[in-house]
C-alpha cells in the first residue's frame, strides 16, 4: 500500500501569486490532493473550480487565524474570544463545504500577550475543551472531521498554546468526540519531542492527518536534517496509514526541481506519475 500525499499550497509553488495557480501546478506535478492554511482572498467557487479543473481534492484548510495585527495565530483556547472563534468556525464550514474539503485544522491560538503560560493554562485548556465540543458537534452535522496540531514553540511560535502530541492526546480524550482527531506535523513533533517512531505508534489510532518538512531547516525531505523520510515512510506504510501527507515545507529553490523525493518514492513502490499503479494505465 503506497502513501498519499498532499501539496500544502500556502507553502508550495510560492513563485505563483494565487492558490489556483499553485493548485493547478501540483496537479501538473502529479499531486491528487491539495491543502492550504485559511485562503484569505480566494473565493471558494475560484478553488473549486481549479480543483474540479485539474482533478485534484482539497483536503485540508485552517481556520482564519483571528486578528493577525494583533498577533492572533488561532481562537479555539483563547479566554474571551469564544464567540469571535464561534463565527470563524462558521465561515472556514461554509468554506469547507464549497470546495468539498472534510476536513478542518482547529487552531488553538497564542497565550495572550503578557501572560505567564502556567498561570492562564488551566482557563485555557477549558476554553480549548469547550470550544472544540462546539466544533465536533457542528462538524459533525457536515459529517467533517476536526483536527488539532501540536506547533512548537522553541522555535517556531514561542506563545502557542499546544505544543506536543502529548497534551494535544490529553486534550481530545477529554473531548471525547470521534470526528475530533491529531494532526500531527512531524517538524514540530520532532522538535518537541523527537521518538518519532514511538510517537507514531503510540498516537496513531488518534492521528487524522500528518505533515512533514525536514528538521531543522524546514525544508524538502530529503534536505540535510536530522530526519530518515524513507525509514518514515516505510514505517507508516507498515502502520497501514491511510490518510494523506501534507507537503508544509519551504522549498529550497524551485517546487518543480524540489520533488525528486516524491519521485523517487513513486518510483520505488513501481508507481507512475502522480502515484498511481502503473496497471492502471
Amino acid at each position: 500500500m503506497s502513501l498519499r500525499f498532499s501539496a500544502n499550497l500556502s507553502w508550495l509553488f510560492p513563485e505563483l501569486p494565487a492558490l489556483p495557480e499553485r493548485l493547478e501546478a501540483a496537479a501538473a506535478a502529479g499531486f491528487r490532493a491539495a491543502e492550504a492554511a485559511w485562503p484569505a482572498g480566494c473565493p471558494a467557487q475560484a478553488l473549486r473550480a481549479a480543483a474540479e479543473r485539474a482533478g485534484v481534492r482539497i483536503v485540508l484548510l485552517n481556520t482564519p487565524p483571528g486578528d493577525l495585527e494583533t498577533g492572533e495565530m488561532g481562537l479555539a483556547a483563547v479566554p474571551g474570544r469564544q464567540a469571535a472563534f464561534r463565527q470563524s468556525l462558521a465561515t472556514a464550514v461554509q468554506y469547507a463545504k464549497a470546495v468539498g474539503c472534510p476536513r478542518i485544522h482547529l487552531m488553538a491560538g497564542r497565550v495572550p500577550l503578557g501572560a505567564d503560560r502556567a498561570a492562564v493554562a488551566g482557563e485555557m485548556e477549558t476554553t480549548f475543551t469547550e470550544n472544540l465540543r462546539y466544533a465536533a458537534d457542528l462538524l459533525g452535522q457536515e459529517d467533517m472531521i476536526g483536527l488539532v496540531e501540536p506547533i512548537n514553540n522553541r522555535i517556531t511560535d514561542p506563545r502557542y498554546f499546544l505544543n506536543t502530541p502529548h497534551q494535544a492526546a490529553a486534550i481530545l480524550e477529554k473531548v471525547g468526540r470521534p470526528n475530533l482527531k491529531l494532526q500531527l506535523d512531524l517538524f514540530h513533533c520532532q522538535i518537541m519531542d523527537g521518538n518519532l517512531s514511538r510517537n507514531l505508534e503510540t498516537y496513531f489510532p488518534l492521528i487524522g492527518h500528518i505533515q512533514i518538512a525536514q528538521v531543522p531547516g524546514r525544508h524538502e525531505p530529503d534536505s540535510p536534517g536530522e530526519l530518515n523520510f524513507p525509514y518514515i515512510f516505510e514505517l507508516l506504510e507498515s502502520l497501514s496509514y491511510t490518510g494523506y501527507i501534507g507537503c508544509e515545507y519551504a522549498p529550497k529553490g524551485d517546487t518543480l526541481e524540489g520533488l525528486g523525493w516524491l519521485r523517487s518514492y513513486w518510483e520505488s513502490r513501481g508507481l507512475q506519475h502522480g502515484g498511481t499503479s502503473k496497471a492502471a494505465k
